[in-house]
This record gives structure tokens, C-alpha cells and sequence, in this order.
């Protein structure tokens, strides 16, 4: 079964501050702000949700299909798919656009000044999702707003069962839209945070939207994470990492590691254990599609944490 990941492709360019901002700010000044941040150190990451979810599935060895719209400087990003034999030609390049990408300035506490700018993934809605896309699975994960609404709907018209991933899209949506996404998602997951804005927005438990759906999925970082079935929970554990240099894409890899089993017929604690053998690895390994383990490295990280081989 092959699985359709919608969602951004972007970049994302890293750039390091050698001091700290707060030494260069002056607070009763914000209202007239004009600084220069010097970077010596960057560096340019793939990334984007669509593109992290579909890296990560091709590591555990599944096709997936990735559709976005992109910008005319895509070139580079089309180049490595190519290199890593992940198809792209659910890729809409839209001209006159930029390939969304967010522009992130980090000093030596940590504190982060992003910018974001969304280009072409603002065009989403014009990628159509059909049944002669072949997929017996699909993921609508953050993209431009109408485009996730739309694959939503589209989805349900072509019985194609799907997992609704709001990310940091979530807040884009009113209470009646986030209720019509999940009227017509098979599985919905989001994050700690996330699911307490979900609850916030639309005036309902996790519980009781995990009755509307055949599973909900709540990661919970350090704590692992939480698989409501048929409103039963199931309580994973969180997989030791080697260490923990950078979290950016580990839901992604998370949410591959559970559509990998969703895929392949696995029940649901075995594949969000995948998820989080997944998500273990990523935290190791700076940018969202930077570690690269072979399957069997993978199979045997389950192994030592499950006690068992994933691969059935």
C-alpha cells in the first residue's frame, strides 16, 4: 500500500549568532528596533513536513507519494529526492514563487528569531488529490490553509483514509473547520501542546474526539506518547536517544514510523513504537533530514527497545 504525504516542502536556512541577543537589545527602545545580527556560521537544511514524513518513510523502505507546490528554486531539493529515489512528480512548481522557508537566527542561549515566509506552499489547493493516485493511505499534514481543507474533503469524496495532522497550522483554523477535519479523518495526531489547543478550540476533550476517529495520537515528547483506539488508551514509551542535539522533525519522523505500520497492517502500539524509534534517532542528528540509519540499524534499535524485531 502506498501512502500520500501532502504538506510543505521548504528550506531552512540556520544561521548562528556568536553572542546573545539580549546584550544588543535595548527594552525601552523595542519600539524603535534597527538591529544587525552578524552570522559567521549557517547552514541550509531540507525540510518542510511532506518532505521530512516522505525521508523518513523511504529510510524504512516504503514509496511514498509526496505531493506539494513549489517554488522555482527547487532545483537543489529535487536533485537530493532524485539521489535518495523519492519520486517528485506530485511536485506543482508554481511561477513567479519561492519553495517556502524560514530563515531561523539562534544566539548562545538558544533564543531563536524566525522568519517564515510560505511562497508557494500558499498554492496548495492546487494540488487535487483523486483516486488515480494509486494511495491506499494519505497524511494531510501543515501546508497552506484552503490546500489542507480541500485534500481534507478531497480525500473523503475518493474513500481514501487519512490522518489529519494540524501541526503548527492548528491556530490557522476555526472551531468549525478543526470539527469538519475531524468529521472526515479516519486518525488524527498531534502533539502535547497542540492537543490541549485542539481541546481549547473546539470546546471538547481529547477523549471525546478520540470517539469520533478510529485512533487519536498525542506525542509527549520525553513521556512518550498516547494511541487512543476505540477510545482505549495505549501508553508508549519514550525510546532512549544517543543524545539529544536537535528536535526539529522529530514529529515528522514520529508520524512516519506510524504510517509505515498504518501501512503495512501492523495494530497500533507497534507502530507508534516505530514512531518512536524513529523520532529517537532524529533527536540525534542536527536538521530534519540529516541521519540516515539503514533499515536493519532501525529493526535492531526496535529490538533493543521492544525486545523484538518491527519487521513482519
Amino acid at each position: 500500500m502506498r501512502t500520500l504525504v501532502t504538506g510543505s516542502i521548504a528550506y531552512d536556512t540556520i544561521m548562528v549568532f556568536g553572542d546573545r541577543f539580549k546584550n544588543h537589545l535595548l527594552a525601552d527602545q523595542l519600539h524603535i528596533l534597527n538591529v544587525c545580527f552578524v552570522t559567521p556560521e549557517m547552514r541550509r537544511e531540507y525540510g518542510g513536513t511532506a518532505g521530512n514524513i516522505g525521508y523518513n518513510l523511504k529510510l524504512l523502505g516504503h514509496d511514498p507519494l509526496v505531493m506539494a507546490t513549489v517554488g522555482e528554486d527547487i532545483q537543489p531539493y529535487l536533485e537530493r529526492f532524485d539521489d535518495l529515489g523519492i519520486g517528485t512528480s506530485l511536485f506543482k512548481r508554481m511561477r513567479g514563487q519561492f519553495t517556502a522557508q524560514a530563515f531561523i537566527t539562534t544566539d548562545l542561549d538558544d533564543n531563536q528569531i524566525t522568519a517564515f515566509h510560505p511562497g508557494a506552499m500558499n498554492c496548495s489547493h492546487e494540488n487535487r488529490i483523486t483516486a488515480s493516485l494509486g494511495a491506499g493511505l494519505a497524511i494531510v499534514s501543515p501546508d497552506g490553509k484552503q490546500g489542507m481543507i480541500e485534500h481534507a474533503r478531497q480525500c473523503a469524496e475518493a474513500g481514501l483514509p487519512f490522518m489529519f495532522d494540524p501541526g503548527q497550522g492548528l491556530p490557522m483554523f476555526s472551531a468549525e473547520e478543526l470539527n469538519e477535519f475531524i468529521r472526515l479523518a479516519d486518525y488524527v495526531a498531534v502533539n502535547d501542546y497542540e492537543g490541549k489547543m485542539l481541546e481549547e478550540k473546539t470546546g471538547r476533550k481529547l477523549e471525546s474526539i478520540a470517539r469520533d476517529v478510529k485512533a487519536l495520537v498525542v506525542t509527549l515528547g520525553a513521556k512518550g506518547s498516547l494511541v487512543y483506539e476505540a477510545g482505549k488508551p495505549h501508553e508508549i514509551p519514550c525510546v532512549q536517544a544517543d543524545k539529544v542535539l536537535d528536535p526539529t522533525g522529530c514529529g515528522d519522523a514520529y508520524r512516519a514510523g506510524l504510517l509505515y505500520g498504518m501501512a503495512n497492517g501492523w495494530d497500533w502500539p507497534s507502530s507508534a513504537r516505530l514512531g518512536a524509534v524513529m523520532g529517537a534517532i532524529k533527536i540525534s542528528h542536527r536538521g530534519a533530514q540529516n541521519h540516515a540509519p539503514r533499515r536493519e540499524e532501525i529493526g535492531e534499535r526496535f529490538r533493543k527497545a521492544f525486545g523484538h524485531t518491527p519487521w513482519k
